[in-house]
């Protein structure tokens, strides 16, 4: 089962928080008049005590998670090659707005996603975190086929790089340059089920028209990655924030962390 850590922590922050204000604004003067009136102290109430300790935590946190930043772990090869299982990367919080926890409506406007960044957010009716590239903007008409991707009739700039291994690929890069960023994409040989013949898989193809308030969102993966190819678009309140950074790679428990991966992401 999928915990929904975010009302979690909204709940856990307002509940300590009530109780820390209840108990310094009328609790805690009449354990006093009770102290003064037994001529001994009364004790504070377990709660009372393990609320006031933990509602700063719990608010400091509150408050960097749902509006500065938040870290989250890569968890598919969606994102490969620039993102691999494992990695774990730094999710900023307000390149898009600040936006309420939990419900996700708009608070501050402070900026828009941008073709080519990568991004964090909610698939269409999925309570999971999706981390993908935007691709299509409100309004853009996408196509997508022949691994070339078209954007609003124009084709997207796309240099193939050539088969990894050299002596037997398994997957092909190239590099797409999208607005202001190049994007390391891959795709993946297959094999053709009717048949039997190598083919280079590029992931479902098609021809797409982005609704106003929605975004196209596709994995640098693309020959596999669940993507808005799939699954459709994304709506404005889905969205989480910003990738801006791999701060570390921890694939397994049984793994040691590497720091060798750190970067800043454009």
């Amino acid at each position: 089962m999928d915990i929904d850590f975010p009302l979690v922590l909204m709940v856990a922050t307002a509940v300590t928080g009530i109780i820390a204000a209840a108990d310094k604004l009328w609790l805690g003067k009449r354990r006093a008049q009770q102290s003064s009136h037994f001529d001994e102290t009364v004790k504070e109430p377990f709660i009372i005590e393990q609320s006031k300790s933990f509602f700063p935590v719990l608010a400091l946190v509150f408050v960097l998670r749902s509006f500065v930043a938040e870290p989250f772990q890569i968890p598919s090869g969606s994102m490969e090659p620039g993102l691999v299982k494992g990695d774990f990367i730094l999710v900023s919080k307000f390149h898009y707005g600040l936006r309420m926890p939990v419900f996700g409506n708009e608070l501050v406007s402070i900026g828009m996603p941008e073709r080519g960044d990568v991004m964090v957010f909610f698939p269409p009716d999925d309570p999971r975190y999706f981390i993908k590239r935007v691709v299509g903007l409100p309004g853009d008409e996408i196509v997508y086929r022949n691994r070339q991707l078209t954007i609003n009739g124009k084709e997207v700039a796309t240099e193939e790089l050539g088969g990894v291994p050299v002596y037997n690929p398994v997957r092909y890069l190239a590099q797409e340059t999208l607005g202001e960023h190049d994007a390391d994409i891959q795709w993946v040989r297959a094999r053709d089920m009717r048949t039997s013949a190598e083919v280079i898989w590029a992931g479902p193809e098609g021809q797409w028209t982005v609704p106003e308030g929605h975004y196209f969102m596709m994995g640098d993966n693309r020959g596999n990655s669940a993507d808005s190819r799939s699954w459709g678009f994304v709506p404005e309140r889905n969205i989480v924030g910003k990738a801006t950074a791999v701060w570390m790679h921890w694939e397994s428990w049984t793994d040691i962390p590497s720091f060798d991966r750190n970067r800043w992401m454009n």
